[in-house]
C-alpha cells in the first residue's frame, strides 16, 4: 500500500474524531484523521506525524494523518490500510491460512453473512472461507493490544465467524499490526472483556485467529511477520 506526497506535521489537537489542528510548512491547519478510535496514546499535543497532502480542491481538508511517532515507533494509524494490506498479501501469498488447501481461485472484499458484512471472502477449488480483518495501532511496552475501545461489531463479527465455521465455511480473524517490532498480541479485556471472551470461545470453536506486523514507512505499509498471539 503507497501513499503519495507524505509531509511532516506536528500535532496541536483533536476536537473530535474526524479532524485535528496540525502544524504543517509551519502553518496551522485542520487535517482529516483516518481514524475514528480514541488514538489517545498516538496523538499527544507536540508529537511528530505524517500526513498525505491531497490536490483534489473539492475535499473538505488538504491533508489526511496517516501515520505517528511514538517514541521510537513509526505507527500507521490509517483505519483503512489494513484491509487493503491483507488483501494484497493474501493476492501475493505472504500470508498462511492454515487449513486452506490450494491456490486461492476467487478472492472478493466484503461479502455478507448473516447478519454482517466481513471483510474477505475466499475460494479454492474445494474450499470457502471468510476472513474478518482488525487493525491494530495499540501498543504497551512491545505488547500490541486491541481494541482500544469497546466494539459491540467486532463481537458482532466473532460470532458470525462462528456461525460460519459451523456451516462448513474456514473462518479467520486476522489482526493487522500496524507497527513492527512488537512482542505479541492479546486481546484488551481490561477495555472490553466481553471481546476477548468472544475471541477465546471463538478459538474453542475452530476459528482461526492470526496476527501478523508490518513493515511501516513514511508512504507505504506491507504485511510483514507473523506475530504470536496470548489469548
Amino acid at each position: 500500500m503507497i501513499y503519495e506526497n507524505i509531509v511532516e506535521a506536528i500535532f496541536i489537537e483533536r476536537p473530535n474524531r474526524f479532524i485535528a489542528h496540525c502544524i504543517v510548512k509551519g502553518k496551522e491547519e485542520v487535517v482529516h484523521v483516518k481514524n475514528t478510535g480514541k488514538c489517545r496514546e498516538l496523538l499527544i499535543p507536540g508529537c511528530k506525524v505524517y500526513l498525505q497532502e491531497h490536490d483534489n480542491p473539492k475535499r473538505k481538508t488538504k491533508f489526511s494523518l496517516i501515520s505517528v511517532i511514538k517514541g521510537n515507533r513509526l505507527i500507521n494509524m490509517d483505519s483503512q490500510a489494513p484491509n487493503k494490506v491483507a488483501y494484497e498479501a493474501l493476492i501475493n501469498n505472504q500470508i498462511n491460512l492454515p487449513g486452506l488447501k490450494g491456490d486461492i481461485k476467487y478472492i472478493k472484499p466484503e461479502k455478507t453473512y448473516g447478519d454482517s458484512r466481513l471483510d474477505i471472502y475466499i475460494e479454492t477449488d474445494t474450499e470457502k472461507a471468510f476472513l474478518e480483518v482488525k487493525g491494530v495501532t495499540l501498543e504497551e511496552d512491545g505488547i500490541v493490544l486491541f481494541p482500544d475501545a469497546k466494539t459491540e461489531r467486532g463481537v458482532k463479527h466473532i460470532n458470525e465467524l462462528i456461525k460460519a465455521t459451523d456451516d462448513g465455511y474456514l473462518s479467520y480473524i486476522l489482526f493487522v499490526i500496524q507497527m513492527d517490532n512488537v512482542k505479541y498480541f492479546t486481546p484488551n479485556i481490561k477495555m472490553h472483556k466481553e471481546f476477548g471472551q468472544a475471541l477465546k470461545n471463538a478459538y474453542s470453536k475452530g476459528v482461526n485467529i492470526l496476527a501478523y506486523d508490518c513493515d511501516v514507512t513514511l508512504n507505504s505499509l506491507d504485511i510483514k511477520n507473523k506475530v504470536d498471539i496470548v489469548l
